[in-house]
């Protein structure tokens, strides 16, 4: 079942075409990457999924359902840009938020005081949001986005100035929240965890979809039957299969390519009949940062 579904969405602004005809489904109790460079309209449509703005053409579906200003109970989003307002006490300011989700001042302070006592930060209650460091102010948006439980959340760019530790945290808290049945989608345009965390993911690139689908499976579609094996010791020569071309040979680590993927087997039992022992091997997947390169020529998505 999708709990989101994005029919041909465009988004013009005077000569700039931020979303061109982006369509795609995201499946129900998945977390999902958008992943693509700055400028590329991940957050433009972001803002047309939580009716922040309307698209120009087109449907976004939340289960089942167009999305309007009733539909936003049910999305929680933590923009790139953090919105708290400085001068609020936090929680203060989380039981106003709260409230705007539509929880009463009741449920809003047992759980507020559930995710300031998850994150450590009970002491901080009673400070000015703009006491805070900006990992705390990031947990606190953090903490504002999910209180509400819906069943959809949007973290564009959430570890955006966070220290490892910190960005850890958040981690887990999203396999967590994941594990609980929430929808997540994880907009970024630097790739260090979205292969960890992401099951899905679609790239968008000026506006259009480069590539969408199962990570595991669009890397599996742009390797290039590459292997990499480590010998218990420095080989004084490799023995030459056709079919088998070696990419790099530093001394114990060895990789090779195959054209032949049937010769392999033929290659790793030449080496082992020469009484040299292969302590680990396995096969090289592209990253995803490596195929969005391929796809769109970009030098790098981090950049």
């Amino acid at each position: 079942m999708h709990i989101l579904s994005i029919q041909n969405v465009v988004k013009q602004y005077k000569n700039h075409r931020a979303v061109d005809g982006v369509s795609f489904d995201m499946k129900k109790g998945t977390i999902f990457g958008m992943l693509g460079p700055n400028g590329a309209g991940k957050t433009s449509l972001i803002r047309i999924i939580t009716s922040i703005t309307g698209a120009d053409e087109g449907q976004v579906l939340l289960e089942g359902v167009q999305v309007n200003q009733k539909t936003t109970e049910r999305i929680g989003y933590m923009p790139e840009e953090r919105g708290l307002y400085k001068k609020m006490k936090v929680g203060e300011h989380l039981i106003y938020l709260a409230l705007l989700k539509g929880l009463s001042k009741q449920k809003a302070k047992k759980k507020i005081a559930f995710w300031l006592e998850r994150f450590e930060i009970e002491s901080w209650k009673d400070k000015k949001v703009q006491e805070l460091s900006k990992g705390m102010q990031q947990k606190v948006q953090f903490i504002a986005t999910v209180l509400h439980e819906p069943p959809l959340i949007i973290l564009d760019e959430p570890f955006s100035g966070l220290d490892p530790v910190n960005t850890n945290i958040i981690k887990e808290e999203i396999r967590r929240l994941n594990d609980e049945g929430a929808s997540i989608i994880f907009s970024t345009h630097r790739m260090e965890s979205v292969e960890e965390i992401c099951e899905d993911i679609v790239m968008i690139n000026q506006g259009k979809i480069a590539l969408t689908g199962n990570v595991q499976t669009i890397k599996d579609q742009f390797k290039e039957n590459k292997y990499a094996f480590t010998l218990g010791e420095n080989p004084s020569h490799l023995p030459s299969i056709e079919g088998i071309e070696l990419i790099s040979n530093s001394g114990n680590d060895i990789v090779i390519q195959s054209t032949n993927t049937e010769q392999v087997n033929t290659f790793l039992k030449a080496v082992i009949d020469q009484g040299m022992m292969i302590k680990s091997f396995h096969e090289i997947l592209p990253s995803i940062n490596e195929i969005f390169i391929k796809l769109v020529g970009k030098s790098s998505i981090n950049e």
